[in-house]
């Protein structure tokens, strides 16, 4: 067999959870089959059954928005996705993600007359901050999304949330939804003694401290947490580190908030940058509490990362997260958009260093026994043989 993978995301392109997961899906399934992702961009790589091939932008047709425009964005993903779609290819089965690709996986279905199977990272009409950053182009999204989905042979929802949710918002027979989670190399992430980097900035590593990774977003509730610093104990450092903001109204009103926070209390630091892995490890692991307070998380892969680090977790009890942060067990689950209750529930464990650390030694635990990207590889393959099956039918 071979698959077809469009992404928008690809090392080193990645900013978000789902290029991660094409990133190791692709590796651990070409262990299993033939694999070429496509992806925007430039790539061009060959290693083994891998092959990766980077499409840039055509070009600018006459009366095109230019960079800068609200919708640019959404015109620039469907000229990518033309040239994602009318390849030839010699794949049995495409595999788009996220509604970037979206419209080139349903094009290889109706040019090629392959099997489509999408993976639902996250669906539109769950977010509707996204007018803000596109516009009428978040209607042209939430379209290209909807017609891959409800022409797909299969579809992937990486929570049981999720799916429900799919099943709610498009028309889709339920035996053709199935849900497989996100994974974590627990070799990549795993706990480090090392405080090398925190020196570089200015976190003292002899207190504690909070710790955000994510993007600056409406969906990652940042300025959620930002409210609650007050109310944390005076003794807890804060580290955000977010950076690649959806929209400069969003990028404004956090750098307002943090410079306002600073001002009334010592200790909070703000890397506003997507840092390397390495880097995240270390700040992962030496974190006394990490911090997701999303407001929309149909699964949130950040979690996992920060306990394969052995981390204790404090989240909003929202989407996918109850799935993979257990309440009580390895961290705590909070309403989402609540600065108060995220306050007392990072305040509880950082007082409590006992607790925290059991916290953090159940989350390892969990996910070597369950996210392994190995085990989601070969239900990802179970899947295009469904969708294989489900489309010949389809076709008879």
């Amino acid at each position: 067999m071979k698959a077809l993978l469009l992404t928008r995301e690809y090392p080193p392109d990645i900013y978000g959870g789902a290029g991660v997961h094409v990133e190791y899906l692709a590796r651990e399934l070409s262990r299993l089959a033939a694999v070429e992702v496509r992806t925007f961009g430039r790539h061009d790589v060959e290693a083994g059954a891998l092959v990766v091939r980077g499409y840039a932008d055509a070009g600018k047709a006459g009366g095109t928005p230019e960079d800068g425009h609200v919708f640019a964005p959404v015109v620039r993903a469907l000229r990518v996705c033309l040239s994602l779609g009318v390849q030839p290819t010699d794949a049995d089965v495409v595999h788009s993600h996220t509604w970037y690709a979206a419209f080139g996986g349903l094009l290889c279905r109706l040019l090629h007359g392959i099997p489509l199977v999408v993976t639902a990272h996250s669906i539109e009409p769950l977010r509707p901050w996204k007018r803000e950053q596109l516009g009428r182009g978040a209607d042209v999204a939430a379209w290209a999304e909807r017609a891959a989905i409800e022409a797909a042979d299969a579809v992937i929802a990486v929570s049981t949330e999720m799916r429900r949710d799919l099943l709610h918002h498009f028309a889709i027979a339920p035996e053709r939804v199935h849900v497989i989670p996100n994974g974590v190399d627990t070799d990549t992430y795993r706990p480090t003694a090392s405080r090398a980097r925190l020196a570089r900035f200015a976190i003292d590593a002899a207190r504690p401290y909070v710790l955000f990774v994510g993007r600056i977003s409406r969906q990652k509730g940042l300025l959620h947490l930002i409210r609650a610093i007050p109310d944390l104990d005076p003794r807890m450092q804060v580290v955000l580190c977010a950076g690649m903001p959806d929209t400069p109204e969003i990028a404004r009103e956090v750098e307002a908030a943090v410079a306002e926070a600073q001002s009334e209390r010592p200790g909070i630091v703000w890397i506003p940058e997507m840092v390397d892995r390495a880097t995240a490890v270390e700040l992962y692991s030496n974190a006394a509490v990490f911090c997701c307070p999303s407001v929309y998380e149909p699964f949130g892969l950040i979690n996992l990362e920060a306990m394969a680090c052995g981390t204790a977790v404090v989240a909003s009890r929202v989407g996918g997260i109850p799935e993979v942060v257990v309440d009580g067990e390895t961290g705590i689950l909070v309403p989402p958009g609540e600065p108060g209750a995220l306050a007392a529930a990072v305040s509880a464990l950082c007082g409590d260093r006992e607790r925290a650390a059991r916290f953090g030694a159940a989350g390892r635990r969990r996910v070597e026994t369950e996210f392994s990207w190995e085990r989601i590889a070969e239900r990802t393959l179970a899947v295009y043989r469904d969708a294989i099956a489900n489309h010949e039918a389809g076709r008879a």
